[in-house]
C-alpha cells in the first residue's frame, strides 16, 4: 500500500512518498529532487519484502536513486538496503557509524545527505538503539517547509520506542514521521507529540518505569533481522552445498 500524501506548504521541487509494509507495520519514505534534472532520490527504512514494490515507484516516476538509508539497525524486520544495491548499481546505503553495522556511508550527528539541490540533516537520537538517527529536512527558504524529520523508532505517533527526547528541540510545527504505527495513524507533529504523547509527556521516573514495565513479547523477527541488518540485509551470500 502507497500512501500518496502531498504536502501543499512544501516547494514543488520535493517529491515525497510514504509507503508501508503491512507485516511489520512499517513505513518506508521515498524523497527526491524533482526540479533537479537527474531527479535524485533516496529511501530511508525499506524494507526486504517491499523492495520491488519500491524500486517500480521509483522507475514510474523517473527518478534517479542514489542512496538507501536506515534510521537504525531493525529488529522487526530485514532491511531492503542489500537487496537494492543489488538490484541498482550505484546507490549507496547508509546508516549511523555508531550503529555498529556495515554500509557504504556512515554518518554521524550533524552531517548532511545530499540529493540534488535538497538535504537531510543527521541528528542523534539513540535510546531504542545506540545507533538510532533521525533525518531531518534542510532549514532554508529553498529548502521543504514545515520541516520534516523521519524518527525511526525513537519517537513514534503517542508512543515511542526509546528516547533522549532530542526530537523535542525542533519546532513544534515540524511533521514527524515514524519508521512504524500499528493504529493506522501517518504522520504527526512535534507540537502534538509534545502534549498527548502518553509516554513522553510523563516526568523522567515515571517514563523510566513505564518502558521498564511494558512486557513486551520477544520479537518474532529479531533473530533473523538484527543479524541481517548488521550487514545492510544482504543474505545468504554464501552459495548453499545442495
Amino acid at each position: 500500500m502507497a500512501s500518496f500524501t502531498t504536502l501543499s506548504q512544501s516547494p514543488p521541487k520535493l517529491l515525497f512518498r510514504q509507503l508501508f509494509e503491512k507485516e511489520s507495520s512499517t513505513y518506508t519514505y521515498l524523497l527526491a529532487d524533482c526540479s533537479h534534472p537527474d531527479k535524485p532520490a533516496l529511501l530511508i527504512d525499506p524494507v526486504d519484502r517491499t523492495v520491488d514494490r519500491d524500486l517500480n515507484l521509483v522507475k514510474e516516476l523517473g527518478l534517479k536513486l542514489i542512496y538507501a538509508m536506515n534510521t537504525h539497525v531493525h529488529a522487526d524486520h530485514v532491511t531492503g538496503t542489500g537487496l537494492i544495491k543489488g538490484k541498482v548499481p550505484g546507490v549507496k546505503s547508509v546508516i549511523s557509524k555508531a550503529s555498529g553495522s556495515k554500509a557504504d556511508v556512515f554518518v554521524e550527528p550533524g552531517d548532511k545527505i545530499s540529493f540534488g539541490d535538497l538535504f537531510l540533516e543527521v541528528r542523534a537520537t539513540p535510546g531504542h538503539t545506540m545507533g538510532c538517527v533521525t533525518y531531518v529536512t534542510g532549514d532554508g527558504p529553498d529548502q521543504p517547509q514545515p520541516r520534516m524529520a523521519f524518527t525511526g523508532d525513537a519517537l513514534l505517533i503517542r508512543g515511542c520506542g526509546r528516547t533522549d527526547f532530542q526530537i523535542f528541540t525542533l519546532p513544534k510545527e515540524t511533521l514527524l514521521y515514524p519508521a512504524h504505527d500499528y493504529k493506522g495513524f501517518s504522520v504527526t507533529t512535534v507540537g502534538e507529540e509534545m502534549l498527548y504523547n502518553p509516554r513522553l509527556t510523563k516526568d523522567e521516573e515515571t517514563f523510566k518505569n513505564i518502558m521498564e514495565n511494558l512486557n513486551l513479547a520477544y520479537p518474532k523477527m529479531i533473530d533473523v533481522a538484527v543479524p541481517a541488518n548488521m550487514v545492510c540485509g544482504l543474505q545468504d551470500l554464501e552459495p548453499k552445498a545442495n
